[in-house]
């Protein structure tokens, strides 16, 4: 059986590989989102305010962070 230090390693390396699609997948889909909150019942200052929000984010991966959230979590 694995340690616990050992599946925590893979997670981040699985992550770190994965980081940058991750970030790319999150770009692409800022349209759709746009799109989404367009169709909800909100008026025009709250859906504006959030398109300037959605346009204004980034999308950001912490490996490390990802590693000590995960061991603390399975620690307990």
């Amino acid at each position: 059986m694995r340690s616990l230090s050992e599946m925590a390693s893979q997670g981040k390396a699985k992550l770190d590989r994965k980081a940058a699609s991750m970030t790319a997948s999150w770009a692409a889909a800022k349209s759709r989102m746009k799109t989404g909150y367009g169709a909800t019942p909100f008026g025009p200052t709250r859906k504006s305010n959030y398109n300037a929000g959605i346009d204004a984010a980034t999308h950001r991966s912490d490996p490390d962070k990802w590693l000590r959230n995960w061991t603390a979590n399975l620690a307990i």
